[in-house]
Order: C-alpha cells, then structure tokens, then sequence
C-alpha cells in the first residue's frame, strides 16, 4: 500500500451536518488534516497486510460516524438525553461532535499495535482533539475532549467495565454494525478463511431506523446461516456492554432463494 501525498488527499470524511455547525467545523478540520489520514492508511497495513485483518481505515471510520449519528439523531428525536447534556449542560450538537471525533479516532492505536489498540488511541487521539476543538472555550474543549476520549477507551471488548456515556455506548455499537461482507472482501480474498470471515462475509446489509416500539431498530440481512456467529458477537460482546440495549431493537432475516425471512429477534 503506497503511502504518498496524492493518495493521502483522496481521502474525505463524509457525514450529513444536519445543521450543526461545530460539526461542521470539525469535520473541516478533519478532511484538511494530512496527518490523521496518513495513520489511517498505515493503521490498514497493520490490520490488513500485516494481521489479516478487516478494514481498520477511513473506510471504516467513516461508516462507523455514519451510523453512530444516525442512531444519536434518532436518540435525540425519542427523547433520550445525551450524558453531554444532562451532565454538563451542554448541548445535543456537542455529542454528536463526541460521537463523530470518537468513530473517527476509536482505532488510532492500530497504528502502533492490534493488543491493546483502544489505550494507545487515546494519547494519539488527545493531540489531534486539541488541534480540532481549538475554536472552543477551554472548559467547553476540555468536556468535549474528556468525553470523546471515554467514548474511545469503551469501544471495544478489550475495554475494562461497561460504558458510563450514551455518546460511548453508540460508538460502541455503531462500530461493529460495519460487519458486512464488504467489510470482510479483504481478508476473505486474501485466503483467510475462518468463522469471522465466513460469518461477515454472509452479512449483506446493516440498516438502521427509527423504532416503533423501542427508539432504534437495527435489520441485519444474511445469505446463509453463518452470518449468525457475526450477529451473536455483535449482541454479547457490543449491544449488552453498551448500556442501550434498552433502546435498541435487533432482527436478524436470512435471504434464501429470493426470499427474507425473520430469522431471529433481539429485545
């Protein structure tokens, strides 16, 4: 993989504003950064080239914002507070701007190494938070810093305790709805062939709405039966750690011969 200044540039963070303009301030800061780009590319040679592992890169990073805002948004619209809000008195668009820093930087630490990556992200991670919130107030940064990072030691199983944060149990979640097969073509193709990557590779699409009987509702698509192990790691090791499996409502259909059935309820 050829790391150069072109293909550096090529790279572009791409969420829906909705409006939130300290988001949209961040979010330039972020597409105009050649630094956090360059270690998302290197932190893909180490998990792809290197271990085999799934994308781990901007790819990643952006689908991962993409459904952690979608799912606060939604939050947002049933009422449920932001631990921003109702802690520090702070406001709706400063956890979505928690929520989006937090997907974007959750595996920094992969550019240094696979164990224990979600603690070497945090002290990449506060230089680059520093940078990106210096238009704020130093208490207002400070929050928002502080936050971000918690958010970003909750993301993974590795992870000691339960999320004390809405903002870190949506990363939490939001990062392992990226499990299709898309997610998995790398190392599937590349000749790994075991349980993680048969499963992923079974999952065709994740999607994410809004609930009619509790706030969210997750659909996650199979082909075949193997996709269920991606499923059950999803609900034991993200969903019930999260702290929101109260809000969330999963269904998982399997696709078989033109048809989609339920094949298996969460709640």
């Amino acid at each position: 993989m050829k790391i150069d200044e072109l293909s550096i540039s090529q790279i572009k963070i791409d969420v829906p504003i909705n409006g939130n303009e300290i988001l949209e301030k961040v979010l330039k800061a972020i597409n105009s950064d050649r630094e956090i780009k360059t270690l998302w590319r290197i932190m893909n040679v180490n998990a792809i080239e290197r271990l085999g592992y799934t994308d781990h890169g901007p790819t990643h990073v952006n689908i991962v914002a993409n459904y952690a805002l979608q799912i606060a948004r939604i939050f947002t619209k049933k009422g449920v507070k932001m631990s921003i809000v109702k802690d520090f008195g702070l406001t709706n668009k400063h956890a979505e701007v928690v929520i989006f820093l937090a997907s974007l930087m959750h595996d920094l630490g992969m550019s240094i190494h696979r164990v224990n990556h979600e603690m070497f992200s945090l002290f990449i991670a506060r230089d680059f938070l520093k940078k990106m919130l210096d238009f704020m107030p130093i208490e207002e940064r400070t929050v928002v810093l502080s936050e971000t990072l918690h958010a970003i030691i909750s993301h993974s199983h590795g992870s000691a305790g339960k999320t004390s944060t809405i903002e870190g149990g949506i990363v939490r979640i939001a990062d392992a709805l990226d499990m299709s097969k898309g997610r998995s073509r790398i190392p599937y193709k590349m000749g790994k062939i075991d349980i993680h990557s048969v499963s992923a590779n079974a999952i065709e699409s994740v999607t994410v709405e809004e609930g009619t009987k509790d706030p969210v509702d997750i659909n996650i698509v199979m082909t075949t039966e193997a996709g269920v192990f991606q499923v059950d790691d999803f609900i034991e090791e993200k969903l019930e750690v999260s702290g929101l499996a109260k809000y969330i409502h999963v269904v998982s259909y399997l696709k078989d011969k033109g048809k989609t059935r339920v094949y298996k309820t969460y709640s």
